[in-house]
């Protein structure tokens, strides 16, 4: 004998049906917004945009660009604030070459003002400061590339932090272009 819905399943169903649907929405969303945003930088490289979105646990839950928008900003909190790390104990080392040394304490300087910026622009972010967020986010982009033009300055040096500096770059990108998207959404054009 078939047993009809009960009243308890149907909701079950309807929590399931809808946790489904936002599951695929978000499978859809990073690869979507990630071939926007590389079609917009071509500084911008669609595959680290999806991996990067993608390692986010928090990602697989977003269920639109505004959410996906926090996320590239806190990935990008997370990059500065380990690079910074990395930079403190790269200058712990005792033969450093002073280029090299004071090249790493400029970097250090660079990314220990980029936090607050970055605090700041999620906040800028959350409360739809569209403009404001872009320029703090800006900025931590021109320190990672002043960071790395610094080691440059003087033939024959390698940057420690050319990887680091790229993945920063390349993680402001994607942060700007989504707030630039959500600017246009929110201002209707």
């Amino acid at each position: 004998m078939r047993r009809p819905f009960s009243s308890f399943s149907l909701p079950i169903f309807l929590l399931l049906s809808s946790t489904f649907h936002v599951a695929i929405q978000a499978k859809n969303l990073i690869p979507e917004t990630c071939r926007t945003c590389a079609e917009r930088d071509p500084n911008l490289s669609y595959n680290f945009c999806v991996t990067s979105l993608q390692a986010a646990a928090e990602s697989h839950c977003a269920a639109d660009l505004r959410e996906l928008g926090k996320i590239s900003i806190k990935l990008l909190k997370h990059n500065v604030t380990s690079t910074r790390q990395h930079i403190k104990k790269l200058l712990q080392k005792k033969k450093l070459d002073p280029f090299v040394k004071a090249c790493l304490n400029d970097c250090f300087e660079l990314y220990s003002d980029a936090i607050p910026d970055v605090t700041k622009a999620l906040k800028e972010y959350k409360t739809k400061h569209y403009e404001d967020a872009n320029i703090d986010v800006s900025s931590i982009s021109t320190a990672s590339t002043t960071c790395e033009d610094g080691f440059n300055e003087k033939n024959g040096v390698v940057s420690p932090l050319t990887k680091r500096n790229t993945y920063t770059f390349q993680l402001s990108a994607i942060a700007l272009s989504i707030i630039n998207m959500q600017s246009r959404l929110a201002s209707g054009n």
